[in-house]
């Protein structure tokens, strides 16, 4: 409490320092939109041991990992931004010539997070067809323009990056696989672009239901009567953000925190090193954490846009599923440990009917089901991914 205690403190001296973080601001990649042109304030951007220069130092760290061919670019857009894109491929399975090519799949990371976190997944996922993975708009090392302040334009703008992403790289039609956020922007593509999309993959989704009007008692991890297993109440990293999202962009205590802000990552989301630990001895991971989040904020001023707190979405997806197409197959992967509820999948499979929609939990698996368990992720997602060709 103490370490939040002095956070909090330090975002609200940020805060006397300059504006409340607006929902829509000018957001170059050279240039913090938290810092005002005063000189109180102008020492800010400096007092943070972040730049481009030292995100793309920890990502190409961890991209070192891969052992299949690897293509990693920027994607230019209609609109001028940039994605990050990697490309990975095994170009050690020789294919009859006659052979269509497989659908490729496509990997949209959650808020907060980039290319790199897949770095479990990548090599086994294209053993057998192209792996497409990209920084989210905003995120990573992607372009970071303005977002509005509106939930449905913020939305908007996310989705049509993504339809143009797919149009510059050339793909007619992909395997959608989307994590937390990315879940949520992953179906909102799905429901605008149908005919892009040969199977949806929904890992721990963010955003499906609508916000209790009451908030539920938290639980712990025990037995009901029925010898079910409660699922865990809200990890104290989601409550410590929580506490402050409502007043800031979401993670404004990490820049706010300074120098210290790299420690912070570590205390908070320790787990984040054990998940890669066998790749990494050193902060590698939380480092890259570190560094795409301590950037001008833009992809996260549009989630705030987009959310009625951490949790819930200003527009729920449950409330838009019956949009999709029936012939989209869908599978939602949840971790069992997880304290995004699994009930949400449950209902997206009543509303659709006899649409083919699959519901599984990956036992011993939190929010980030895709490092706890990768190789049971990964075997889940490469028997789907085979459904299509």
């Amino acid at each position: 409490m103490k370490v939040l205690s002095t956070l909090l403190y330090l975002t609200v001296v940020t805060g006397l320092c300059q504006p409340m973080e607006p929902a829509a601001t000018t957001a170059p990649m050279q240039n913090d939109g938290e810092t005002q042109s005063n000189s109180v304030c102008n020492w800010w951007p400096s007092w943070r041991p972040t730049s481009m220069s030292l995100l793309k130092t920890a990502e190409s760290k961890i991209l070192a990992c891969i052992q299949n061919d690897l293509w990693a670019r920027f994607v230019t857009l209609q609109s001028q931004d940039r994605i990050w894109t990697l490309t990975v491929t095994n170009k050690t399975i020789r294919k009859p010539a006659e052979q269509a090519p497989k659908t490729p799949l496509v990997m949209v990371h959650g808020f907060g997070g980039g290319v790199g976190l897949w770095i479990r997944n990548l090599d086994a996922l294209s053993r057998s067809r192209p792996v497409y993975a990209f920084d989210l708009l905003g995120f990573g090392r992607s372009s970071r323009p303005a977002f509005p302040s509106d939930a449905v334009k913020a939305e908007e703008q996310f989705v049509d990056s993504i339809e143009q992403w797919r149009q510059s790289v050339g793909l007619e039609n992909m395997i959608l696989l989307g994590h937390s956020l990315g879940g949520y922007l992953a179906t909102s593509y799905a429901i605008q672009y149908p005919s892009r999309v040969s199977h949806l993959i929904l890992v721990d989704p963010w955003g499906f239901p609508d916000r209790p009007k009451t908030q539920p008692q938290p639980q712990t991890q025990t037995q009901d009567d029925q010898g079910q297993t409660k699922r865990p109440p809200a990890p104290r990293w989601v409550k410590a953000i929580a506490s402050v999202v409502s007043l800031f962009n979401p993670l404004a205590v990490i820049r706010a925190a300074g120098p210290w802000g790299p420690g912070l990552v570590n205390r908070f989301r320790p787990d984040f090193k054990r998940k890669f630990e066998d790749l990494f001895d050193d902060d590698t991971m939380t480092e890259y954490i570190y560094h795409c989040n301590a950037q001008t904020p833009s992809g996260e001023v549009g989630f705030r846009a987009m959310a009625a707190s951490l949790g819930w979405a200003k527009n729920p997806m449950l409330e838009r599923v019956d949009q999709l197409s029936p012939s989209i197959p869908i599978t939602m992967l949840y971790g069992a440990q997880s304290w995004v509820d699994s009930s949400s999948g449950d209902r997206v499979a009543e509303i659709r009917g006899q649409a083919h929609t699959r519901v599984l939990l990956i036992n011993q698996a939190s929010h980030h089901v895709y490092a706890d368990q990768p190789e049971q992720f990964n075997k889940v997602v490469e028997n789907i991914c085979k459904t299509v060709n």
